[in-house]
């Protein structure tokens, strides 16, 4: 059963932008260790980013738009996609870093170790659930694992780290407040096998 939170008190602040996406995040101890790997990387390139704060670190599924106010409609209709998922708990893992490459503000992540075969067939199976409900315009042709550790001018190349991996349990809709550094989970779902009550 999907656990929902009310949307009240987000609408109320219109100033505020949102951006939506469907996330995996990472137990307690995987994101401690996250947060260590970060932090060892951020010193030994010298990068003037800072690393996110541990409880943003989260793997996206897929990303649902940016809006002034939460929009009910899309809440409302990823929920529906989301409540015919199944899935059983399924292992990920990250066992290298490197940047991804753009003009200015890279973000410098942890790309996807042994275990991607099943990322990918659960964000395949999200996605054809939210084209199924109207929402595949926001569905892009590639999909990269990963999870970003900071935002910097400099271009890192890839190198191995220390395996990093949990056990995905729960997927999540959240509400990135852009601006703020915040995530406000909106709504979280259990992964359960096709047995599941």
């Amino acid at each position: 059963m999907a656990t929902q939170f009310p949307l009240a008190g987000i609408d109320a602040t219109r100033s505020q932008a949102h951006r939506l996406f469907f996330a995996l995040y990472p137990d307690a101890d995987a994101a401690a260790q996250i947060e260590r790997v970060a932090r060892h990387l951020h010193g030994t390139h010298r990068l003037r980013g800072n690393p996110l704060a541990a409880e943003r670190f989260h793997v996206t599924l897929h990303f649902l738009g940016d809006y002034l106010d939460v929009p009910r409609n899309v809440v409302a209709a990823a929920n529906e996609a989301a409540a015919t998922v199944v899935m059983p708990p399924f292992e990920i893992s990250f066992d290298h870093a490197s940047s991804f490459r753009r003009p200015r503000n890279m973000p410098f992540v942890l790309g996807g170790g042994k275990d991607a075969a099943t990322l990918m067939a659960f964000h395949r199976t999200l996605g054809m659930a939210l084209q199924k409900v109207g929402l595949g315009r926001y569905l892009e042709a590639h999909y990269t694992p990963h999870v970003t550790l900071l935002y910097d001018d400099r271009c890192v190349a890839e190198e191995p780290v220390e395996t990093i991996a949990w056990t995905a349990r729960e997927f999540v809709l959240v509400d990135s407040l852009i601006g703020q550094g915040r995530h406000v989970p909106l709504t979280r779902w259990p992964l359960r096998g096709l047995g599941w009550c």
